[in-house]
């Protein structure tokens, strides 16, 4: 199966919804999907009734089609806002390795295993 760059996902949903769809129709969207995951886990989780096969898996793509979708249309680079927003959270909790600092460490080790 093919990997996705959130770049590539943009560029195609940008394509898709180039016409037509406004931010506030995707947030409809992305609200009514985010009911369905929680649906879904209420059934996973025995707090109501299993009504027939749900899927986690389903309902958590929707969620993400229609958030990146948003992202697309209002030309927002995904990759650039989740490596900045992550820097901020890092320093704001103390955490290490940020994003950007665990993706340079992970492609070395790509690298030398390549090797």
């Amino acid at each position: 199966m093919p990997h996705i760059t959130f770049h590539e996902l943009q560029s195609y949903l940008a394509l898709k919804y180039k016409e037509g769809r406004t931010s506030s129709a995707l947030f409809m969207k992305l609200v009514e999907e985010i009911g369905e995951v929680a649906e879904v886990l209420n059934q996973l989780e025995g707090r109501k009734e299993n009504t027939g096969n749900p899927s986690l898996e389903k309902e958590l793509v929707d969620v993400i089609h229609y958030a990146v979708a948003i992202a697309s249309i209002n030309e927002i680079d995904l990759t650039s806002a989740i490596i900045e927003k992550d820097k901020q959270a890092a320093l704001k909790y103390d955490q290490s390795p940020n994003l950007e600092e665990f993706l340079i460490l992970h492609n070395k080790e790509d690298l030398l295993n390549k090797k």
